[in-house]
Parts: structure tokens; sequence; C-alpha cells
């Protein structure tokens, strides 16, 4: 990570990052059509109803790629305290204003449509983390004074989002936020040290929420109450496991009859198992490898370090989220709930994504070496 030249020769883009990115996009909205059209016939009437409202924010995050895929993007290095203060406020904001959905708090309604601040929160600590490690990074070795500030703004805004209530968003931002901090030159062993407080402070949040503790003993025996917490997994289960190596055809899943409740979001990879077999399931786990390989060689080859931890944090969010949505529809881990990059509903993650999608193209733009060829 070293410092900027003063001339840096411009490329073009990553066009393989591109390529997989937009392939990534158009699984994901045939997906989406795929998995919803009957829960949007029982509730709207209406079988396009998700997929005409993911397709125009698609087409509004392939306008927000590709600006910030020639925006200068060092004057987010300015602006990346201010959006921290205001993803805070708007976390704050959720809490008093938010619309209340199954007991939680996490959207803000504008009317004709719906801001979810804590995936607006997970780029702003992506920009401020890039931002001020570049200054800071050599005073990360000491505890006190270089690794505890950044601690505590990621305490302040997990104690906040966990207030929504939204664990697994929670645990997304801190890990993005702990894998800059490494990257930049933390050490290991502050982190080791911190592991036993962090995880009592887990224990303490699963067991004062009985959902969550739902959700531990679902896990480790979903057929326990499978009619109950442990339905939507074994639902996940048996979607997966009937769609054998070759699927059962795209349009053709019998999950997403009411089965598996919302089957658009958190849940969507099930069904595209079910659809496309192992084949299909193993091609969407090959294309986020090979978006996230991409990035990492971004990252290594970047010309200076604002640009690589900003790369870093963009791709750490996308292997965490794919990698927790995953294990979480296969059982691996207990249920939270975690979109799939690019394929689940919602507007404001697909657009948060495209648009850092778009960085990460600009800075593989000023990479080292010429397109970033691979080896």
């Amino acid at each position: 990570m070293s410092q900027p030249p003063t001339k840096i020769k411009k490329h073009p883009f990553d066009s393989q990052l591109f390529i997989v990115v937009i392939a990534l996009l158009a699984f994901g909205l045939i997906m989406v059509f795929s998995s919803s059209s009957e829960a949007a016939r029982a509730k709207f009437s209406n079988p396009y109803y998700f997929i005409q409202r993911q397709g125009l924010w698609a087409l509004i995050s392939l306008c927000a790629m590709f600006f910030f895929s020639v925006f200068n993007y060092k004057v987010l290095k300015k602006l990346a305290t201010p959006v921290l203060i205001i993803s805070i406020i708007l976390l704050i904001v959720v809490l008093i204003f938010g619309t209340d959905v199954n007991n939680a708090k996490r959207w803000i309604n504008l009317g004709f449509f719906s801001v979810q601040p804590s995936e607006i929160t997970k780029i702003a600590v992506i920009l401020f983390f890039a931002s001020s490690l570049t200054a800071m990074r050599s005073k990360l070795k000491n505890f006190l004074h270089g690794l505890c500030p950044y601690l505590l703004v990621l305490l302040v805004i997990a104690g906040l989002v966990i207030i929504e209530p939204h664990l697994s968003a929670t645990i997304v931002i801190v890990l993005i936020g702990c894998i800059m901090l490494l990257i930049a030159g933390a050490k290991m062993k502050h982190f080791i040290l911190l592991a036993i407080p962090a995880a009592c402070a887990l224990v303490v949040a699963i067991f004062t929420a009985e959902y969550r503790l739902k959700r531990i003993t679902s896990f480790l025996d979903p057929f326990a109450d499978k009619l109950g917490d442990g339905w939507q997994i074994i639902q996940s289960l048996y979607a997966i496991s009937s769609g054998g190596i070759f699927g059962l055809g795209l349009g053709q899943s019998r999950q997403k009859f009411l089965y598996i409740p919302e089957p658009q979001n958190d849940f969507i990879f099930s069904i595209t198992a079910e659809e496309l077999g192992l084949l299909g399931a193993i091609l969407i786990i090959g294309l986020f490898t090979f978006l996230i390989y991409r990035g990492i060689r971004i990252a290594i080859t970047a010309p200076d370090t604002f640009s690589a931890l900003l790369a870093t944090g963009i791709i750490a969010k996308i292997a965490v989220e794919t990698v927790i949505n995953i294990a979480v529809v296969t059982s691996s881990m207990p249920v939270t709930g975690m979109p799939l990059p690019f394929f689940s509903y919602g507007g404001t993650t697909l657009l948060i994504n495209m648009s850092a999608m778009g960085i990460l193209l600009n800075i593989s733009r000023y990479c080292k070496t010429s397109h970033i060829k691979s080896k």
C-alpha cells in the first residue's frame, strides 16, 4: 500500500469484474421474478409486483455503478466523515420514526420508497475507515491511542443497529471494520484478546432476546419445532435437496408456493438451488468467488493506501454477506436476516452494492498492473 505517485496512468476498468457483476445482476433479476411470482400473486394479485420494482431499482443501480466508475472517487475521502455522521443520524431517526415490521424498526418510509439506514451505514463505515486509516495506520499497533478509537466507532454503530434490532447487519458492520483494521496493520493479538468480551456480548445479545434464542435452538434441531421456528430452514433444505443435480427447471420451484416465507429475500438461494440444481448453485457460488478474487486483486494492486483500503472494505462486505447468506440457507449457521448481494429483493441494498462495484471498477482503472491481468 504505497503512497500515490504524482501521476497515475489510467487504464480501462477491469472488464472481467464488470462482466461478472452484470452476470450476477442478470441472474438475480431472473431469480427474483421466478421466486416471487406466487407470493406477489397471493399478496398483490400481480405476479410482476416484485420484479417490476426490482427491475426499476436495477436500472437506477446500473446508472449509479457507471457514475461511480468514472467519478473522481478520491473526493469520497473528504466526504467520509460527513457520510458517517449522516448514517449515524439516520440510525437514530429510524429508531424513533422507523416503520415497525415484525417488531423491528429497520426502515424509514419516504412514501414512494423506503430507506434502510443499516445498509447505508455499511458503506459509510468502509469510507470512513479507508479515509481515516490512510493517515492513522501507523498508530494502529498502539491499542489505546490507535485501535481503541476505531473500536469505539464500531461499538456506537453496532449498539444503534442492534437496538433496531438487526443482528445480521451488526455482524457485517463489525466484521468489515475488523477486516479493514487488520489489513491496515492492527495487531492480531489485540483482536484475539477482544474475542472473549465480544463472544460474551454476543451470548448476552442472544439470551436477552427470545427470538434469537429460538433461532439457536431451531438451528440445533429444526425438526423439534417443524411447524414453528424450524419451518423456514426445513423448507429451505427441502428446496435445495429436491433440486438434485440439474434442478427442477427455471420457474418450477415448489417451495415458492408460500412454503418459504418471502422467498425473494433472504432465502432466494434456496429457490435458485431448487430450480437450477447443484450445477446452478455451483455456478452462482463460482461467480461470487470470481468477483471476490477480482476485488482482492484490485485491492492488492491499488495505487495508494486509501484505494487499497476502500477496495478491501467493499469486497469484504460482498464476501461476508455472501458467505453468511449461503451458510444460513444450508443450515450451516443459525438463521439471520442476511440478503444475498445482487439477488435478494430490495432497492437500497442493490443500489449500495452496485454503487460500490462502480467504485471498485473505478479503482481498477488506476491499478499498477494494466488491466490487472490474472496470472
